[in-house]
């Protein structure tokens, strides 16, 4: 007895084989927890299947936009492995669907559904969502919505053409101009006759030929810099205010040279806000201008600036959006000249990088219809300017390269009512990284096309 009890003793203090029996007893929860875990990652990657075949069938379907548009869907659903009809899947593509984002019935949806049996996790008391050949089932699904949603082009070379000019923009025998990949657009016509101009895009509202590597069709564009004329605070002042009482110097052609006007030379400090200038000015020598890196404007009122074959420019560190403004008629002219007609004359401006003329550099009053015209842009005088030149009334003959401003970004965007490009007529390569640095928000043509998932 005393031996019997010994070896109760013993076993009861013998601890080898205790995680055998825990075990035991917890394999069939334990096989059943990891059953589930992989059961339900085998709905979630379905899902991620069928969610991912939807995507591309909506986008297929909006692309499309034809009569076949759910054929089409449904043939790029199959390619992912869900074919309507096969295996429990069912695809439906719709049209005229209601947009998520409120935008209209413009929407293409593409919905697939199907189920898979149910296996582990019915030892768990999950009875699933449907009996299928008496097996019990998990419904699963995916839903996808697309639209057509144009993409944004930047231009760096708009033609408005609001005088209803058939060619917006036209080359004029220019066998080497060179537009350095530029985009265009023409609220008309483009015609370019003998080379595309180094142009990537030419978008335009009519005909359009030649110009550019490709040629695509456009809605007209809204010109997008003319409310700034207007905008409050930093629009061009009432001509009331300007100080000029209606006093306007224009200058006179006196045999070989210019005079009159108002003379200008040197260094000439301006203040941050407005600066008006009346009449004609002529430099009569080489004129630098200083100026807050914030931004000066200097409105030249009822006049042009002839460079007379001086340079005109900012100097580093400053920053001036120069103004054309003033009256139609009366013989006034609006613009950058130089009446040496090609004697090295240089117009070399930075823009302000923030505030109302952010990334501004040349800007005419979109009330100036007459006296606006350029007949020698990049030639006479030679431009080297960052940022926006806005001419839009005005007729600009580009006939040499137009290069960057000394101490700007390479950015430049030309906005007119029309251009004929002749000769080297070229602008440097705009880069939209540095269209951003410096201030500017380019305009944009709309490309056809292009989809966009909204669910």
């Amino acid at each position: 007895m005393r031996e019997l009890l010994r070896l109760i003793d013993r076993f009861r203090k013998d601890r080898r084989g205790t995680v055998a029996i825990i075990m035991g007893v917890l394999i069939i929860p334990l096989v059943g927890a990891l059953g589930i875990g992989f059961e339900v990652s085998n709905w979630y990657r379905t899902v991620r299947g069928m969610q991912n075949a939807a995507d591309a069938a909506a986008i297929a379907a909006a692309l499309n936009g034809g009569a076949n548009y759910d054929v089409e869907a449904k043939a790029v659903a199959a390619q992912y492995g869900f074919v309507d009809g096969n295996n429990t899947i069912s695809i439906t593509v719709a049209n005229n669907v209601a947009c998520p984002d409120g935008s209209g019935n413009t929407c293409y949806s593409a919905a697939i559904s199907g189920s898979v049996p149910l296996l582990v996790s019915q030892l768990v008391g999950f009875t699933g969502d449907a009996t299928l050949n008496g097996v019990r089932q998990k419904n699963l699904s995916s839903l996808a919505v697309a639209k057509s949603a144009p993409q944004s082009q930047d231009i760096c070379l708009l033609a408005l053409a609001s005088s209803g000019v058939p060619q917006g923009i036209q080359t004029n025998g220019a066998p080497t101009g060179n537009m350095n990949g530029c985009d265009s657009m023409s609220n008309t016509g483009a015609q370019c006759n003998g080379h595309d101009l180094g142009l990537d895009t030419s978008f335009a509202v009519g005909s359009n030929s030649g110009c550019g590597l490709k040629q695509r069709s456009s809605p007209a564009l809204t010109d997008p810099y003319a409310p700034l004329a207007t905008a409050n605070p930093g629009g061009i002042p009432a001509l009331n205010t300007s100080g000029c009482a209606g006093n306007y110097p224009q200058e006179t052609h006196q045999g070989n040279h210019y005079s009159g006007g108002t003379a200008r030379t040197g260094t000439i400090t301006l203040p941050s806000g407005n600066t008006f200038w009346c009449g004609d000015q002529l430099l009569s020598g080489n004129v630098t201008i200083n100026a807050p890196a914030s931004g000066a404007v200097l409105i030249i009122e009822n006049g042009q600036l002839d460079l007379n074959g001086f340079t005109f420019k900012t100097s580093a560190g400053s920053a001036m959006t120069l103004v054309f403004s003033g009256s139609n008629g009366g013989g006034y002219l609006h613009a950058p000249a130089d009446n040496t007609n090609g004697n090295g004359a240089v117009l070399d401006i930075t823009p302000p990088t923030t505030g109302p003329w952010a990334g501004v550099a040349v800007y005419q009053d979109p009330n100036l219809t007459t006296g606006v015209d350029v007949s020698a842009a990049g030639n006479s005088p030679t431009w080297n300017i960052t940022g926006l030149v806005y001419m839009p009334h005005a007729s600009v003959a580009l006939k040499g390269a137009i290069d960057k401003s000394t101490n700007g970004k390479s950015c430049l965007v030309l906005v007119a009512d029309n251009f004929q490009i002749s000769g080297t007529g070229g602008i440097l390569k705009t880069d939209i990284g540095q269209c951003k640095a410096a201030g500017l928000t380019m305009p944009t043509a709309k490309i056809p096309g292009g989809v966009v998932l909204v669910l």
